[in-house]
């Protein structure tokens, strides 16, 4: 079994797709950032690029596993790549939540915008740059008019 990927163009690829994910996730950091949350753009770019990578190798581990024997007892569910994703997000988010009082809670946009970044990580690794730069587009457009309106009220 060889350990290097002869296929370098391939990896390229996918390095590129965790580089487009990594920009976009840092977009939307940078606005939490700019008004103090507790993650900012280093945070949501990681954890973009992580989703991304995560999904990207997914193909990789299943070819990787393809010539051994244990292909036959082992199943894969690119699904589960997703769902584990899904769930290290809904940690790292938690860690954002904090209660003040009694009625008081910040952190809620933070987490929800890590879960999307998460998301739009995982579109790009499955080819869906323009659905992802949109979706990113529209976060941003959200946080900043939400604020602004809800600042003047």
């Amino acid at each position: 079994m060889e350990i290097v990927d002869p296929n370098w163009q391939a990896q390229l690829e996918m390095f590129v797709h965790v580089l487009i994910a990594v920009v976009l996730g840092g977009l939307v950091g940078m606005e939490r950032e700019a008004v103090r949350r507790p993650a900012g753009v280093r945070t949501y770019a990681i954890l973009s690029g992580a989703a991304c990578l995560l999904v990207v190798l997914t193909d990789v581990i299943i070819t990787f596993f393809s010539s051994e024997s244990v292909l036959s007892v082992m199943r894969t569910d690119p699904v589960r790549v997703v769902e584990a994703i899904i769930t290290g997000t809904a940690f790292l988010g938690a860690g954002t939540i904090f209660r003040h009082g009694n009625n008081n809670v910040e952190g809620l946009t933070t987490a929800a915008s890590m879960l999307l970044v998460a998301s739009v990580g995982i579109a790009v690794a499955l080819d869906q740059i323009y659905l992802a730069v949109m979706v990113t587009a529209l976060t941003l457009i959200l946080l900043r008019v939400a604020r602004k309106f809800l600042t003047q009220h």
